[in-house]
């Protein structure tokens, strides 16, 4: 599972239903929501 840091909890927080995307430049980056608030999470450390 993938973690990321959540802005609105202020937290580091795991993805819940991460998907692997990219950005508009290529980069690769796991993109899903907070399991707290339902806020988008991404990070761009990809496993």
């Amino acid at each position: 599972m993938a973690t990321g840091y959540c802005v609105k909890c202020k937290a580091k927080t795991e993805i819940k239903d991460a998907k692997k995307t990219q950005t508009s430049k290529g980069k690769d980056m796991m993109k899903g929501s907070c399991p707290t608030c339902g806020t988008t999470v991404c990070t761009f450390k990809v496993e």
